[in-house]
């Protein structure tokens, strides 16, 4: 499996869950695609885009499952980011993980389990959240 990651914050997954599709934060739906992170790319897409916000979940979606509408393209620094041209089943997420806020988040997210071992380690939010 190659997990990839996305940042959004409680609300939005709450909807997501409600409807059963993921169709974004403001700034995918602006870009047209739906950003997602590798686990390496993970706390720097963090500390750039999210420092500032709480009440946030990360998401872990095997790639795998997104078909041939997930591109990797070049971003930052010119490394291949993973881009979701489609809503998101969220039947086909993974993992859903409540972060932590300030630097315990840095911390949780540099020690993250390997991703055999996420699915055993992360608590899943039901869909009622």
């Amino acid at each position: 499996m190659r997990a990839i990651y996305k940042i959004c914050t409680v609300e939005e997954w709450a909807n997501a869950s409600r409807i059963g599709k993921f169709t974004g934060s403001e700034v995918d739906r602006r870009d047209g695609f739906i950003h997602f992170s590798t686990r390496e790319q993970l706390a720097e897409t963090a500390a750039k885009h999210f420092y500032h916000l709480h009440d946030l979940v990360l998401v872990m979606v095997d790639a795998g499952q997104l078909g041939a509408l997930l591109k990797w393209e070049p971003s930052r620094g010119g490394a291949h980011f993973p881009h979701l041209y489609a809503p998101l089943d969220t039947a086909v997420v993974k993992v859903v993980t409540t972060l932590p806020d300030g630097e315990a988040r840095a911390e949780f997210l540099s020690n993250l389990p390997d991703e055999a071992d996420a699915g055993n380690t992360a608590t899943r939010l039901s869909n009622s959240t």
